[in-house]
């Protein structure tokens, strides 16, 4: 099970995610007011690293909590900064730290998850070219994780089925499961961060998946495509299990 800031309570904050749920069940695009903003996650990738599963659990997690902690509510610290960037476009960039530089990403503004010894930080979303230099310094590329064999998802969790099709870099699929946990807890209105599993779809179950989400039944996150896999890809679907 996952772990972080507040996760032993329900977390206030499931009207930030209001803009991002309306626009994706009218299929409308973002509205630009011309700043390119992102939310940085960072992976915790120490020697030897963790396995890619949890770690892209955690990412997922790390994404979603940012947004609901109270802070990201009216009147919070975070408030603008949040609903600014969800209003907008929910772009995220994965890096990588270890050791010294992981502590100084810890303060940060953001939120820590763990997840079977893995570990993720959301940090606060905000301008691209404004980004603090303990974190533009940082790195993804060039870090692959090996795929694990993780066990089948619980009965009822939420899954975010990574299109195993793409094979995305950890990097790439850790921005992406951020997406997938955020559109889905908009989706059915949530106010605390599930544990959600991630594994791998293709074949069959890649097509059962997207069938269900024509039918309403699942989210999807289709790519932006700034990196890896072409405008409107489908990289993840989140449905529960």
């Amino acid at each position: 099970m996952g772990t972080g800031v507040n996760a032993d309570q329900s977390l206030a904050g499931a009207s930030v995610l209001a803009p991002l749920g309306t626009r994706y069940l009218r299929g409308a695009e973002p509205v630009s007011d011309g700043v390119v903003r992102a939310m940085p996650v960072v992976l915790r990738l120490e020697r030897p690293p963790a396995a890619r599963t949890p770690v892209l659990e955690a990412a997922a997690a790390a994404a979603l909590a940012l947004c609901l902690d109270p802070r990201a509510e009216p009147g919070g610290e975070w408030h603008d900064a949040v609903s600014i960037w969800v209003s907008t476009q929910i772009r995220k960039i994965a890096r990588r730290a270890r050791g010294a530089h992981w502590a100084a990403v810890q303060e940060l503004p953001g939120v820590t998850w763990e997840v079977d010894g893995a570990e993720a930080r959301a940090l606060l979303p905000g301008p691209v070219d404004e980004v603090p230099r303990v974190v533009s310094r940082l790195q993804i590329g060039g870090t692959e994780l090996e795929s694990d064999e993780p066990a089948p998802p619980s009965p009822g969790q939420p899954v975010i089925w990574v299109n195993a099709a793409l094979d995305l870099t950890v990097g790439k699929a850790a921005a992406q499961v951020g997406h997938a946990s955020m559109l889905y807890a908009a989706a059915h209105g949530l106010t605390s961060v599930p544990h959600f599993a991630v594994r791998d779809a293709d074949g069959e179950r890649w097509a059962a998946l997207c069938a269900a989400v024509g039918r309403g039944d699942a989210v999807a996150v289709r790519d932006a495509g700034f990196t890896e896999v072409a405008p409107g890809t489908i990289t993840c679907i989140a449905a529960s299990s």
